[in-house]
């Protein structure tokens, strides 16, 4: 996860909250937010190998497919849910929100966009894209549902979740002008802290 990622998720999260982070990878996330915002933290995570490296650091993980394992924190009383580039990785995104909006107040979503120009220009000549947010080839990624910043906010609109706020990166991993001016076609990536109505 770039710098400027992370920083903007820590402006979002208040100090002394709980969070989840589901997907949260090696953890480093997590432990940033619980050495800089002194965050009760828990992660879920399903590759054997991150969940290792979470509990070199310390880190309270659970071992859990996401798809199949989040209503089993529907009691939990989150202030804050994260789910940082893993959204495009479910089978049922709406459903993944929905019941993270149910277990926490707010919750922190980050998305790769297909709609990014260097995505297009692939698609215009015949190729799937690779790009830094969406790095694998098409038989080697774990993404089933990508979608573009229009598509995101549609089904926001669609499922009753409002947009707090939202940051849309370049492909440098920065705020630009042209990624807010025009995220559709020019963030590679978009940045929302979503609640319920």
């Amino acid at each position: 996860m770039n710098i400027s990622l992370t920083k903007i998720i820590e402006s979002w999260i208040t100090d002394n909250s709980k969070v989840i982070d589901f997907g949260c990878g090696d953890g480093s996330l997590l432990q940033f937010l619980i050495d800089n915002k002194n965050v009760n933290g828990y992660g879920v995570e399903i590759d054997h190998e991150k969940i290792q490296q979470c509990v070199e650091k310390g880190l309270s993980v659970i071992e859990q497919d996401i798809d199949e394992g989040i209503q089993d924190f529907v009691s939990s009383n989150f202030d804050f849910a994260i789910m940082a580039s893993s959204i495009q990785c479910l089978k049922n995104p709406h459903i993944a929100l929905g019941r993270m909006l149910d277990l926490s107040k707010q919750c922190v979503v980050t998305l790769p966009n297909l709609g990014y120009w260097r995505c297009r220009l692939n698609l215009l000549s015949g190729k799937m894209p690779v790009t830094p947010n969406l790095p694998s080839s098409w038989y080697e990624t774990d993404n089933l549902h990508l979608c573009t910043i229009k598509d995101f906010e549609k089904l926001c609109a669609d499922e009753g979740f409002v947009v707090n706020k939202k940051i849309f990166l370049n492909g440098q991993g920065k705020k630009g002008t042209l990624a807010s001016l025009f995220p559709n076609i020019f963030s590679s990536e978009g940045v929302y802290l979503l609640e319920r109505k």
